[in-house]
């Protein structure tokens, strides 16, 4: 099945963005396809039928991130669930300053609004020492960190951060961990994840998982018309609220959106997460020999426990326009931060991709 998995995507040679996004496979291009075309064609029942994909969807989420299905619900983006999340938390919440924005902005935007009050946690990655220490200057309702930190890989401990947050929540960006790393994602209260980077779903495409501790605390200020029992007795009467994770939805989303999901999950289940997350790990070991012989500075955590696809570097003496620059020429496709560049390995990476690195860092 590996070899099938392999044979599945069409990526660029030199394509090392996923943490950016994930091309999607061919079977992915084909569910979205179909159901489109579904769509252009549409008659009795289609609606209905494309509607099943959301279903198909959200189990196989189930079978990835340990939850069980009712505290699973379809989110069309990470910063969706992020804004259920933070507008659901009343108290204090923890957060660091250097998250990626989707991360900040729904508890600033709550914030404002007088649901929370955020404090910073310190500066560096968010380890238990850390979260320990911050609890004992500062106690809080929540703690909110990423499972993977966007600009520097480092993956967060979260079997060690849920033992020292307790009975407090701990909300989880997980955009850059699921389908890179084997985590268990239930330590986490609130695991919010899109689905168009390393499950390589496509854009629009997403889950937010909600432990039962969560559901009996969140209040769901966000719920939408779906949100709620009898959500289609349309009587002009506020109803209440929907079962499970049921209640962090606004409104429906795009059954195309679904399918393609659905087909990017079967496909991820069908390699197995621990054979793509070694293939993964792999790659990352290859390419830090690259770069270590080629004299660059890593800024990237690299111990496999600590670490996922992504890793961040400079070079001395070039400005990191000038690096990415030379990568590009080289045919390589990353991301810059500041004077450091970010690759990011999958397990449809080649060697070819990493002799591309080293002829540009030559």
């Amino acid at each position: 099945m590996s070899s099938a998995y392999l044979s599945g995507f069409a990526e660029d040679t030199g394509y090392l963005d996923f943490a950016r996004v994930g091309p999607p496979s061919q079977a992915v291009v084909a569910a979205g396809t179909a159901a489109l075309s579904a769509v252009s064609a549409a008659g009795r029942g289609t609606v209905d039928r494309l509607m099943d994909a959301e279903e198909r969807a959200l189990a196989a989420a189930c079978r990835l991130l340990g939850f069980p299905r009712e505290n699973l619900v379809y989110s069309p983006s990470t910063s969706a669930g992020l804004f259920q999340a933070a507008f659901a938390v009343r108290g204090r919440v923890l957060v660091s300053p250097a998250e990626f924005p989707a991360n900040l902005y729904p508890w600033w935007r709550a914030a404002a609004a007088g649901r929370v009050e955020v404090a910073d946690l310190p500066a560096g990655p968010v380890t238990p020492d850390a979260v320990r220490a911050a609890l004992a200057v500062t106690d809080a309702a929540a703690v909110v960190l990423s499972a993977v930190d966007f600009a520097t890989g480092f993956r967060a401990d979260l079997a060690g951060l849920r033992e020292v947050v307790g009975e407090r929540l701990l909300v989880v960006d997980g955009i850059q961990g699921v389908g890179a790393v084997e985590m268990d994602w239930t330590a986490a209260d609130v695991l919010v994840a899109g689905g168009q980077k390393w499950l390589r779903s496509g854009w629009s495409t997403g889950v937010v998982a909600v432990s039962d501790r969560a559901l009996d605390r969140l209040d769901p200020l966000l719920a939408g018309w779906t949100g709620v029992q009898g959500a289609t007795d349309y009587d002009g009467l506020e109803h209440p609220l929907a079962d499970g994770a049921a209640r962090f939805t606004t409104t429906n989303t795009s059954p195309v959106a679904q399918a393609c999901l659905a087909a990017g999950l079967e496909l991820l289940e069908s390699a197995g997460t621990a054979w793509v997350a070694g293939r993964i790990s792999a790659r990352v070991d290859e390419l830090l020999e690259v770069l270590d012989r080629r004299g660059a500075v890593v800024t990237s955590e690299r111990d496999p426990a600590r670490r996922a696809g992504i890793v961040s570097f400079r070079v001395p003496g070039l400005d990191g326009a000038a690096l990415h620059e030379a990568l590009g020429r080289a045919g390589v496709t990353c991301t810059r931060h500041g004077e450091r560049v970010r690759l990011s390995v999958h397990a449809t990476t080649t060697a070819a991709a990493l002799d591309r690195v080293d002829a540009a860092l030559g």
